[in-house]
């Protein structure tokens, strides 16, 4: 590896053996001294970007030069008043605006390694991700300081919680603390091969994994995805629904627009319906939503809204329905473009194209990615046979110090845990997830954290939770619950389980249906049978 920027050595230090890693064929020559947050704000005013509009938020525009020296302002305070050294690791908790973009930029150009987090997470999920990253520091909207202030207060980690103004006001004690600095760049001196980003995703069990990405990485999705599949240019408006704290929002609202000199155009509150306004509004040309958001889009314009301008709609996060495609197609005669991503992989990395796409299929492989379908034995099976997705290319699954690492990747192929086909011409299509993870409208739900939160209910003596099918989200989170004695069945008491479930951890994790057993099904050993739920959930 490039000898290390960072002062602190503990993501590189977590990083799995190199005998663990996947192949990282790279994509692009890219400089060994690298900083990510630099080439998206810093070297693109230098390129002449200045003066274009960056970011729109909060009844704001924010040009290129601004957000560069705004950035630069903050990640001298960072240094300065919050000793931030590079190497440390920054979270950070807001939702979709620009300062939580410029928190981001900031922490990533004073050379620490940022966990960007949904405001939605509780206190003890919090917790879970503070402890896995030794996190010291967090910078928060001040909107949302709540969770995160109760966090702190028992972490043996945590030390300050510190706010900024996710508003356009610029009023809270990261803001000022910014305003005394000079606008030079606060870069460090990173590596191309520096942690950047830890991005942590559930897996199946609850515990929390986080997957290192380098500065390198960040740039390699816009230099890959974005470049040949969206075909950027400085005159795209990008809007979209995905959180920034996914890495399918940081890379769609964030890097691809600001590497390539377009804008984007941020929402805290990107319902569906806000969706179609700031589309019209802006006139905006690429959106990343989920299939449900389209569904509405296609109402919105029977109704008579305008959304000719968008040139590319972007659907991940679940299954793009072939009927959903089909309408899309008939309405605005261009194609919804489905594709696979991970937060193991960072973004994207088989697609449909503008020029290549098919209605029930996922696409073919990204630039500089490839894939196959392999059995158990990682032998690639014949074309229209089921088995594992596996890929490699430039960026791929670095576990932070997990033993997990060696069942994500083998043989040097990331896989994905979803199964697929290849059909006969060479298209990636979905069969279904290889393990339990429930994804109910582009959120990834593990199934036993839910099982936790509603065992922490004094009438829950048993429970299990599963995804069942649902027309609008894809999945919907499904629990059955046994009840303690002196507890009856009620629908009363599943709304109380709900409201619990909403109160303990992220209220999009809550069962939206709640059945009660008299017992679980399970098997001789004990062990729970999910998969019979599933069959009885779907029976009709």
């Amino acid at each position: 590896m490039i000898p290390s920027g960072h002062e602190d050595p503990f993501c590189r230090d977590r990083l799995p053996p190199p005998g663990d890693w996947p192949d990282l064929p790279p994509l692009l020559p890219y400089p060994d001294r690298l900083n990510a947050a630099h080439e998206l704000t810093c070297a693109m005013v230098e390129r002449g970007f200045g003066d274009r509009v960056a970011l729109v938020g909060n009844g704001r525009a924010r040009t290129y030069r601004e957000l560069s020296d705004w950035t630069n302002r903050l990640a001298l305070a960072l240094r300065d008043d919050f000793g931030v050294r590079p190497g440390h690791r920054v979270l950070i908790r807001s939702a979709n605006n620009p300062a939580a973009v410029a928190a981001w930029l900031a922490a990533t150009k004073a050379g620490a390694v940022v966990v960007n987090t949904m405001p939605m997470l509780r206190a003890g999920e919090l917790t879970r991700i503070v402890d896995k990253a030794e996190v010291a520091l967090a910078l928060c909207d001040t909107r949302l300081m709540d969770d995160l202030v109760a966090c702190a207060k028992d972490s043996r980690f945590l030390r300050a919680v510190v706010g900024f103004d996710g508003t356009a006001r610029h009023d809270a004690e990261l803001d000022r603390a910014a305003l005394s600095k000079p606008t030079d760049p606060g870069v460090s001196d990173t590596a191309a091969d520096d942690v950047a980003l830890l991005g942590f995703t559930s897996g199946t069990t609850g515990e929390p994994k986080a997957t290192a990405h380098f500065h390198r990485d960040l740039l390699a999705i816009a230099d890959g995805y974005a470049a040949e599949v969206l075909g950027v240019t400085p005159a795209d408006v990008f809007v979209g629904s995905p959180p920034l704290a996914f890495t399918f929002g940081l890379g769609g609202l964030a890097v691809f627009p600001l590497r390539f000199g377009a804008s984007a155009v941020l929402l805290e509150d990107a319902s569906p319906p806000n969706l179609v306004r700031i589309i019209e509004a802006h006139r905006a040309t690429v959106c990343f939503t989920a299939p449900t958001a389209y569904r509405v889009m296609l109402k919105a314009m029977a109704a008579g809204a305008d959304l000719s301008s968008l040139r590319c709609a972007v659907s991940a996060g679940e299954t793009l329905p072939a009927p959903v495609y089909d309408e899309w197609m008939r309405v605005t005669g261009k194609p919804l473009l489905d594709g696979i991503g991970a937060t193991e992989m960072l973004h994207i990395f088989i697609s449909n194209r503008l020029d290549d796409h098919a209605p029930g299929t996922t696409g073919r492989p990204v630039a500089g990615y490839e894939a196959r379908v392999v059995d158990d034995a990682m032998r690639e099976v014949p074309r229209g046979t089921v088995g594992r997705l596996a890929v490699r290319g430039p960026t791929g699954c670095r576990y932070l110090a997990d033993p997990r690492q060696r069942h994500y990747v083998r043989d040097g192929w990331n896989l994905t845990g979803d199964s697929f086909v290849q059909d006969p011409d060479g298209r990636f299509r979905f069969a279904a997830r290889s393990d339990d993870m429930i994804v109910s409208s582009g959120y990834n739900i593990a199934g036993p954290e839910v099982e936790a939160a509603l065992l922490s209910h004094p009438a829950v003596l048993e429970c299990a939770v599963v995804g069942l099918p649902d027309a609008d989200r894809g999945q919907v989170v499904a629990a059955t619950v046994v009840l303690a004695p002196g507890h009856a069945p009620s629908d009363a008491l599943a709304k109380l389980l709900q409201d619990h479930v909403k109160a303990t951890i992220a209220p999009y994790k809550y069962p939206r249906r709640v059945s009660f057993a008299e017992a679980l099904p399970k098997t001789a050993t004990g062990k729970i049978q999910r998969f019979r739920l599933r069959t009885q959930g779907e029976t009709p």
